[in-house]
């Protein structure tokens, strides 16, 4: 069995690598109309050549999982923006999706969490579509929205979670068909638990991203022993390791936020639920310290009798 590891976003080893530099809306609105421009072109331009930095920093420490930043274009989907960020960086976006293939990299997008399909206001709808659609507008511009996927939770209750759900099914039939192809649901810290969100991808016949840190903050009745097997079924379609998510509690008291780094012991429990299983897995972690975080939770694990590792973010349990 075999466990790749990945971070999101940006690695903090870097200096000034974010690829979520922005503009806000206020300050757009105060330019000229060719400054505006000039604005948009120069940000995402920058957030571009940051990701190809991040790119080759994954390939110099074997780094296979990365979450790009939902914020490479900034003011993508802005009702009075919207513009063409794919024609102007054709060769940029190109580049990145080469080095991705060439290299054998799992990339991913996971889009904020106003990206929902429960609501009972159709904008909202209507808006998280429009966000769908930009990220896949630039798997597309990379050539790799064949191959990565949008994470997305299920979203809010509304005070009526069966009613919410019947929502969510409903309101996903607005989702382009190609889009929906490349989505995953994850488990929420709050509301949606791990068996409530493997339903609805069972119903969906999307993958299941489990999230290990929010179902700890979020437990349901049924045992990991009972729903792993179905987790790892909704990813047989798409012909990839199952994904999950690791954190750990930055404290007892706030348990729900992410601590700078995983603590092993945190971990260890569903790491050794995993191995009688014996599915290779990939670990995104989600911890503050981001790469770093990464780098040092495979060295931690490394020292463990009858783990390996065997990359530089890859550990082979025996």
């Amino acid at each position: 069995m075999k466990i790749r590891f990945g971070y999101v976003s940006q690695a903090t080893t870097l200096w000034d690598a974010s690829p979520s530099k922005t503009i806000t809306f206020t300050r757009y609105r105060e330019l000229q109309k060719k400054e505006q421009l000039e604005k948009l072109l120069s940000v995402t331009k920058q957030n571009l050549d940051h990701t190809l930095r991040m790119l080759y920093y994954n390939i110099a420490h074997e780094i296979e999982l990365y979450r790009f930043s939902s914020s490479l274009v900034p003011l993508a989907t802005h009702p009075e923006v919207r513009w063409d960020f794919v024609t102007p960086f054709q060769k940029e976006w190109q580049e990145i999706g080469e080095v991705v293939r060439k290299n054998q990299l799992r990339v991913s997008f996971h889009p904020n969490q106003f990206t929902l399909f429960t609501s009972k206001d159709r904008k909202i709808t209507e808006n998280a579509v429009i966000d769908m659609e930009y990220h896949f507008r630039m798997l597309e511009a990379m050539g790799l929205e064949r191959e990565s996927l949008i994470n997305i939770h299920i979203g809010g209750a509304y005070g009526n979670k069966a009613e919410a759900l019947a929502r969510f099914h409903q309101n996903l039939t607005a989702l382009p068909l190609p889009i929906k192809q490349v989505m995953t649901l994850e488990n929420d810290d709050k509301t949606y638990h791990t068996a409530e969100t493997l339903a609805a991808c069972e119903k969906e016949q999307v993958p299941f991203v489990f999230d290990y840190h929010h179902h700890m903050a979020n437990l349901c009745e049924a045992s990991l022993e009972e729903l792993l097997p179905r987790m790892f079924q909704t990813w047989e379609r798409v012909g990839i390791p199952p994904k999950v998510h690791i954190s750990s509690p930055k404290s007892e008291k706030e348990f729900r936020s992410h601590a700078d780094y995983v603590d092993l012991e945190f971990i260890l429990p569903f790491v050794k639920l995993l191995t009688g299983f014996g599915r290779d897995v990939d670990f995104m972690i989600e911890a503050k310290a981001k790469d770093q975080a990464c780098l040092k939770l495979v060295e931690d694990m490394s020292r463990l009798r009858g783990f390996k590792r065997v990359r530089g973010a890859a550990i082979a349990i025996t």
